[in-house]
């Protein structure tokens, strides 16, 4: 199935058949492996902040990122992106490691993590933008900076391949709308937000600033994709939540300061005793950020969280659908609510399916030709249509052959909407407007127009009849 879709995932594909081949397949094994990884990118973020900025800044970042919303969105997401944030924390880290010391297996291991990062999802080499500007800002010798191109080089090329492969699916990411005005402005106030608090002064730094590391980390990524955007829409948050670590570490920054600002004031003398008030101070703070954002924790952990909500698209689908009825995917890709749940769908005629998906190696499965479609539509007097909210998505020749018939000879008896799926009862409309059914051959009644593509059965191209 990788050759039709989903290239770019089948690393993380592969990860997940190890896992459940060893814990069994289940909802919490699905799962388990972003919450750990998000546990991990925090404690990673954690000791970054400790070893730029000290144990109070290192606190304050690792508590911010744990109580993050994207970071706790992601950690019960069964996708790759947490276990892409983990790697590219690690890697900052081995970065700073390496550039502090000369020990020549950091680099092996930073060239490892990004490789592993960019076979999980290849956008997030583009964190390789951000640890070049860091290394402009930190000036280092001329050996780790040969050093940093050799273990950048082997990683991005390790990437090549998949990267080369999947540009055969890019219409997989066709439904991401280009960029608005507002949202590139609301977008560039949070970057300049973020950055600002690296201006911060802070106690204890190495050579390398928090600043130098942590602003190109939160700015870089973001910015580059939304500039690619300008050209290709594929900006979403997602592809770049490593950012975050970045941010996580200026906030912590900006938090940490305060906090020991204040404990400076109420116990004037320096010593460990400020730190260890400064601390405390953080921890209290992140338990009641904690407790006042329960009730978005528990938002986010429910199903209208989520941009598709399959199982109550199929849920509905139980309750509206009858005996006999016949049910129609638009688009195509809607048919995943019948993979999810196919005990729902016993009994109802999929108009539109030739080829089921496991046989066909995709997840929608060969339809048939638009003429076809239309003559099944035809003789049916009853239809179950699962679909998206949004008609954007209607694009190919034989969904708008679906929708078309719908509109000109159906009329909506039931239409129930859940969290970016619509589910639809159609009955077909006699002349006079009254509901009711005709039959019709298939058959006899696929009559080819003339401007419309020629296509056989099974939806292949088949040459015009002298």
């Amino acid at each position: 199935m990788l050759n039709q879709v989903d290239i770019v995932h089948g690393f993380y594909y592969l990860l997940m058949h190890v896992v459940f081949e060893i814990f069994g397949d289940s909802l919490w094994t699905l799962r388990m492996p972003s919450v750990l990884a998000m546990t991990a990118a925090a404690a990673l973020t954690a000791t970054l902040g400790v070893r730029l900025a000290g144990s109070v800044t290192g606190l304050a970042s690792g508590l911010v990122f744990a109580l993050s919303p994207a970071a706790q969105f992601y950690a019960q997401e069964g996708r790759s992106y947490a276990l892409v944030t983990s790697c590219a924390a690690g890697a900052t880290l081995l970065l700073v490691a390496a550039l502090e010391g000369s020990r020549p297996l950091r680099w092996v291991g930073y060239a490892g993590l990004i490789l592993c990062a960019g076979l999980l999802n290849w956008f997030s080499l583009l964190i390789l933008l951000a640890h070049a500007a860091t290394l402009v800002l930190v000036r280092p010798c001329r050996p780790h900076v040969l050093c940093w191109v050799a273990a950048a080089s082997a990683a991005a090329g390790g990437t090549l391949p998949l990267i080369w492969v999947s540009r055969t699916q890019i219409y997989q990411v066709s439904w991401i709308r280009p960029l608005t005005p507002s949202v590139v402005l609301v977008v560039m106030l949070f970057l300049c937000a973020g950055a600002a608090c690296g201006k911060v002064p802070h106690r204890g730094a190495r050579r390398i600033r928090l600043a130098a590391l942590a602003v190109p980390l939160f700015v870089v990524p973001p910015f580059v994709l939304m500039v690619v955007s300008l050209v290709k829409p594929v900006f979403l948050t997602r592809y770049v939540l490593y950012a975050q670590v970045g941010l996580a570490l200026l906030l912590g920054l900006a938090l940490g300061a305060g906090a020991q600002w204040l404990v400076a004031r109420k116990a004037p003398r320096p010593g460990s005793r400020r730190d260890d008030r400064a601390r405390l101070l953080l921890i209290a703070a992140a338990v009641s950020a904690f407790v006042l954002l329960l009730p978005l924790e528990w938002d986010l952990r429910q199903p209208g969280s989520r941009a598709d909500d399959v199982l109550t698209a199929a849920n509905e689908v139980s309750h509206l659908a009858r005996p006999g009825d016949a049910v129609l995917f638009l688009p195509a890709a809607r048919r995943d609510t019948l993979l999810v749940s196919p005990a729902t769908f016993t009994g109802l005629r999929d108009l539109a399916l030739v080829t089921s998906p496991v046989p066909d190696g995709t997840l929608k499965g060969a339809e048939a030709s638009p003429c076809m479609i239309r003559a099944m539509m035809a003789a049916t007097a009853r239809i179950v249509v699962v679909s998206d909210v949004d008609d954007a998505r209607v694009t190919s020749v034989r969904d708008r052959a679906k929708q078309a018939m719908l509109r000109s000879q159906f009329v909506v008896l039931v239409q129930r909407e859940h969290n970016g799926r619509r589910v639809t009862v159609y009955v077909r409309h006699s002349r006079d407007g009254a509901a009711g059914q005709r039959t019709v051959s298939p058959q006899r009644s696929c009559v080819k127009d003339e401007g419309e593509e020629r296509l056989d059965w099974h939806g292949r191209h088949r040459p015009r009849l002298r």
